[in-house]
Parts: C-alpha cells; structure tokens; sequence
C-alpha cells in the first residue's frame, strides 16, 4: 500500500521482534531456544528495550521470581521506563523495579467478575516481553505449567499473536518432549526458556500449605470460629484469601468438635480445593 511517496509497512513489530531475538542470538551465541541459566542476565539486556510494556507473571500461585531478579539487575541507564503489567505485586523485586526507575508505570489486578470490562478497556496493553514461570520445558519451548495453569495462558496469549517476546524460566528442561507430562502451552508460543537457579517461588494464598500455617494463624482462627461464626452461624463462605484465619478448616474436626457447632456453621465453601479441608470434608463437616 502506498501513502503519499512513502511504502507503509504492516510488519513492524514482526521485525523489530526478529531483530530483538537476532541480537540475542548472537550475544549469546544460541543455537536454539534455551538461554543457559547464568546468562539470563544478558538475554534480558538484549531483549527488553526502554519503555517495553512487560508482562510479569506473580499470582496467587506461581512467581516469576528468576526473572524478576534477572530484571531487577539490569542497567537502568540502558533499561528504563518499562509499563509493567503485572496478576499481582508480591515480591520485594517487583518494587525494587520501580525503585530503581527501570519501570515507571503499572498495571496489575485481581479482577475477578469485572475482568471481561478491563480486557475491554485495556485493549492497548499489548506487552513486548512477557516473562513468565512454568515447571519444565524441552528444548523446543513446549511448557509443562503443572496445576498452576490457569494464568499463564493468558499472559502468553497477547504476545504470542502479537509479535511479542516470550521468556518462561521453567524447573526443568527435559530433551525427549514425550518427558513432558502433558503441553500446557505449545512451543510455537514462546521464544525462549531458562532453567532458574531454583524452583520458582510459590505464593501458598490459594494452595494452602499446611506447612506455611503457624502459631498465629491457629490462634486467629480459633477466634473467629469462637467469636465469629459460631454467635453468627455462618453456614457459607469464601476463605481463600490469606492466612489470617487459614487454619479454621483445621480445626473444624478437633475445636469445633468442642465447641458443639459440627452442622450449623462453616459447612459449605467456594473457592478452590485446599488440602486442609480434606479432614473437614472426611469428617463430614464439610
């Protein structure tokens, strides 16, 4: 098509994608898809540019946490002003990214029944890197994602058929793809993985580990149950946020038991399966 004297072209972000990932390439000297784990400082130099909108993936679940310290170090004279868009802000480097002016705006949200109208709104947040976290990977990019695969998809989506970058620092890399137990997202999806320096971090606000729950947490939830939902009999409720009160569910077959409150409160829940409600629901309290 021409405008006026000058040809328009319909591929910009498809070459300045290919340029990104060609300078990649030959800093690091790849040959494929896989960045080794001491060089994900450099790949992050060479792939995200000033002002890049950058998709980071920290949910309720699982964190980009490799990546986030990868960004984090790099030189904000070089790399400064990025968009960041982001499930939730979670850890310390995700702040520090601001602190340090390497970023300068944010997006971020729990949306939940209002996540269709900010789609809608936010049609402009294409991202130009997108770095995300999964549980193993083989050379082609193929992404095991595990139980936590509900977010991850989404965040890829926007970049993958958009000419954008796609990072996954992942647990594993696995040689045979057959040694993947299934492909959450296909390798056609994503540019390039990293195997981290260690496990990503899980955030337990959803997953519930009983091994994260304390003396405190028994406490507040021996408080709410006297205190709060026996007086009030609370039959329904959603308690998938936090840890405050996160050993309630616990303490339904043993205090509650004490209490004479089995059927009247506490007895039908939303959210997502927890392993501590598996004694509450054997018991029949749930």
């Amino acid at each position: 098509m021409v405008v006026g004297s000058s040809t328009r072209r319909w591929d910009v972000r498809r070459r300045a994608k290919h340029a990104r990932l060609e300078g990649t390439r030959k800093a690091l000297g790849l040959s494929g898809k896989v960045i080794p784990t001491n060089k994900i400082g450099m790949a992050i130099d060479t792939l995200v540019m000033p002002g890049d909108r950058v998709v980071l993936e920290g949910n309720n679940q699982k964190q980009a946490d490799f990546l986030s310290r990868a960004l984090v170090n790099v030189d904000s004279e070089r790399i400064h002003g990025l968009h960041m868009i982001m499930p939730s802000v979670s850890l310390p480097e995700h702040m520090d990214l601001f602190e340090k002016g390497i970023a300068k705006r944010l997006d971020f949200s729990y949306a939940g029944s209002q996540s269709l109208r900010i789609a809608q709104l936010y049609v402009d947040l294409i991202p130009n890197v997108v770095l995300v976290a999964a549980y193993a990977a083989d050379r082609e990019g193929n992404l095991y994602t595990g139980p936590s695969t509900e977010d991850t998809p989404a965040l890829l989506e926007a970049a993958a058929f958009h000419d954008g970058v796609v990072i996954a620092q992942v647990n594993e890399i696995v040689d045979d793809p057959k040694d993947l137990k299934r492909v959450d997202i296909p390798g056609s999806w994503v540019d390039y993985v990293v195997k981290a320096d260690r496990p990503f971090f899980i955030e337990p606000l959803f997953t519930r580990d009983p091994r994260q729950i304390k003396d405190a947490h028994i406490l507040m939830a021996m408080m709410a149950l006297k205190g709060i939902y026996a007086p009030h009999e609370v039959e329904s409720l959603n308690h998938g946020i936090g840890f405050n009160t996160a050993a309630v569910e616990l303490l339904l077959p043993t205090f509650g038991e004490e209490l004479g409150i089995k059927g009247k409160v506490c007895r039908h829940w939303f959210l997502n399966p927890h392993p501590t409600l598996i004694p509450a629901i054997e018991s029949g309290w749930v």
